[in-house]
C-alpha cells in the first residue's frame, strides 16, 4: 500500500471509448478527503460492501479499473505461531487482472497547473475465498490459504467491469463476484521463502518455489 501500481481503465474521449494504462497510488483517496493519508487505510475494498462505503461508493458507479499483476503473496497459518508465505500466480505466466476502482484527488495546497496537484489512486477489490469442498484442487488450496482473496477477472468480466457506460456499479460488481473463482481456475500456489516479508527485498528469488519449506 501507498506504492505506485499500474491500472487499466476505459474513458470516453472525443466520443470514442479508449482503453488506457495509468500509474496510480495503491490506496484510494476519495475526492472529499482533507489529505491523502486516508489512502493508507483504503487499499482493499470488500466486494460485499463496496457499494455502501462512502470511500468507494462514488468510484464504483463511475470509475472502475483493473489492476494487472504477475501474482501476489499470502501467508498461510501452519500452527498457532507459524505462517508460511505462498506466491499465487497464473500457471501459464499470464498477467492476472484484479478488479479495482480509481479516483482523482485534488491537493488544495498546490497551485493550478502544478503537475502534482492531482493524485490518482486505486484500491483492489477483494472477495471471499472459495469455501472448502467447492470443487477443483486450486479452490481447495485457496480455501486453506486465507478467508479473503483479490477478485480476479476473465476477459468478459473485464469488459463489463471497465465499461464507462455502465453507471450502476452494482451489476458489474455482482458479475465480478460470481465469476471470481472461474477466473482463478488457472492459478497455482507456490511456497516461497520468508524474505518476501521484508518490503526492502526485491529480487527474482522471491518468487522461486521452495517446496522444501513444507517438509519436516
Amino acid at each position: 500500500p501507498t506504492t505506485d501500481v499500474p491500472i487499466l481503465l476505459e474513458r470516453v474521449i472525443d466520443g470514442e471509448v479508449r482503453r488506457q494504462l495509468h500509474i496510480a497510488r495503491w490506496g484510494l483517496v476519495p475526492r472529499w478527503a482533507k489529505d491523502p493519508s486516508v489512502g493508507a487505510r483504503a487499499f482493499n475494498a470488500r466486494i460485499e460492501t463496496v457499494a455502501e462505503k462512502p470511500t468507494f461508493r462514488a468510484a464504483l458507479g463511475a470509475r472502475r479499473c483493473a489492476v494487472p499483476v504477475d501474482g501476489y503473496y499470502e501467508w498461510k497459518k501452519q500452527g498457532p505461531r507459524t505462517k508460511r508465505p505462498y506466491y499465487v500466480h497464473a500457471a501459464d505466466g499470464s498477467p492476472i487482472l484484479f478488479a479495482g476502482l480509481y479516483e482523482w484527488w485534488k491537493d488544495p495546497s498546490k497551485e493550478e497547473g502544478d503537475p502534482e496537484r492531482w493524485l490518482l489512486s486505486t484500491p483492489v477489490i477483494t472477495t471471499a475465498a472459495p469455501p472448502a469442498g467447492s470443487g477443483p484442487p486450486v479452490r481447495e488450496e485457496l480455501a486453506g490459504l486465507h478467508d479473503r482473496m483479490p477478485a480476479p477477472m476473465d476477459k468478459d468480466t473485464l469488459d463489463a467491469w471497465l465499461d464507462p457506460a455502465a453507471k450502476d456499479g452494482a451489476a458489474p460488481a455482482e458479475l465480478v463476484r460470481d465469476r471470481a473463482y472461474h477466473a482463478a481456475a488457472g492459478w497455482v500456489l507456490d511456497p516461497v521463502g520468508p524474505a518476501v516479508g521484508n518490503v526492502r527485498n526485491n529480487s527474482p528469488e522471491l518468487i522461486t518455489p521452495q517446496p522444501d519449506l513444507l517438509e519436516g
